[in-house]
């Protein structure tokens, strides 16, 4: 299982599932601060118990600095694969007020199936407000989560 959420500030670009979403605010991070890519890669490297994202890919680190979480992705597949293993699955839930999540997700989903090198229907992506609730009501942050089923 993974876990991520981001502050929504302005003059941020907003990256979502690793596609650019049009939006007045963006996520701020070390990355790019797509949190569903981050709640991904946790869920893949806990299901293999290699730790997570902040070990591989620590935020005090200059290499990691504004890096697409593509590479993140494509870097943690790699990483799963010395031990044997690949993925079967993921289940993943964006949780966002602004903007709307649901007309974006089948290019999330093409684009990190392409970045994974596995079939679409591997990935699901679903999305949910907080019905106006906590930091994520407010349009303070975006959070996601995810689960991932890996075989050896």
């Amino acid at each position: 299982m993974g876990y991520d959420v981001h502050q929504l500030v302005p003059n941020r670009e907003l990256w979502m599932g690793g596609i650019k979403l049009e939006h007045e605010l963006g996520l701020l991070g070390h990355s790019d601060a797509d949190v569903l890519i981050h709640a991904i890669c946790d869920a893949i490297l806990g299901a293999a118990n290699m730790r997570d994202i902040g070990y591989h890919f620590p935020d005090t680190s200059a290499e990691t600095e504004g890096m697409d979480s593509k590479i993140i992705l494509k870097k943690t597949i790699e990483l799963i694969t010395t031990k044997g293993y690949h993925l079967v699955n993921i289940d993943a839930t964006i949780c966002a007020e602004r903007p709307k999540m649901n007309p974006h997700i089948p290019a999330m989903q093409q684009c990190m199936a392409q970045v994974i090198g596995c079939d679409v229907d591997a990935i699901s992506i679903k999305a949910t407000t907080t019905e106006k609730l906590g930091f994520t009501g407010r349009q303070e942050g975006i959070s996601a989560y995810a689960v991932a089923l890996i075989e050896k």
